[in-house]
């Protein structure tokens, strides 16, 4: 298996690089600490797995990277190993078409398997993460749509309902009815109270 690292981080690189040595059925075939060197590094080494990290500062994040790269012909398994394990992450990066979700404080041999998993094109998803889909799944009426996290999302970066409209190409009104449904769903009546009960329940960062 040819794999490519892409983590904004060195330090983290070289601790993936030097796990993966061990195993004879892989290869590390390069390294890229932006979304912008992944996708070229994608075209020009034809890894079978990327292991994607979703904050890769300067540049297009993650998800974005995940989505460009799976657009290309013929392209790679994507694996996100990451932080981060709140719903907007999570229906982001399996909206983007990952092929796995993995944290980066799971066990090597855990890591290992969801490498060797997504080789092969099955899913693999970290403990902690399939819960969260499976509640998802069992409480859809409880649940926030894409469209809810990612207003939320903006919400708490501080944009009006007008800055959200012109962000996500939509109407004020438009804006207003998912804030409607938002504070309906987490049982708040303020913007600032549907951002807290957001970031508490992990639903955003």
């Amino acid at each position: 298996m040819r794999v490519l690292l892409v983590d904004d981080h060195p330090v983290v690189r070289a601790g993936l690089r030097a796990l993966l040595a061990g195993l004879p059925d892989l290869e590390v075939v390069g390294e890229a600490g932006t979304g912008e060197e992944a996708l070229a590094l994608v075209a020009a080494l034809r890894p079978d797995v990327v292991l994607m990290d979703l904050q890769l500062g300067p540049g297009i994040d993650g998800v974005t990277t995940t989505e460009r790269v799976l657009a290309l012909p013929d392209p790679p398994r994507v694996l996100i190993l990451t932080t981060y394990d709140t719903d907007a992450d999570i229906v982001r990066a399996v909206a983007a078409g990952a092929t796995g979700y993995l944290l980066k404080d799971a066990p090597p041999d855990e890591l290992f398997r969801a490498v060797r998993a997504a080789a092969a094109g099955e899913t693999a998803l970290s403990g902690p993460v399939a819960s969260r889909l499976a509640r998802r799944v069992r409480e859809p009426g409880l649940t926030l749509s894409p469209r809810e996290v990612e207003i939320l999302q903006l919400l708490a970066e501080g944009l009006t309902n007008e800055q959200i409209a012109a962000r996500l190409f939509i109407s004020r009104a438009t804006v207003k009815t998912h804030l409607v449904h938002i504070f309906g769903k987490l049982g708040v009546d303020s913007r600032t109270a549907a951002v807290t009960t957001a970031i508490e329940r992990r639903l955003i960062r």
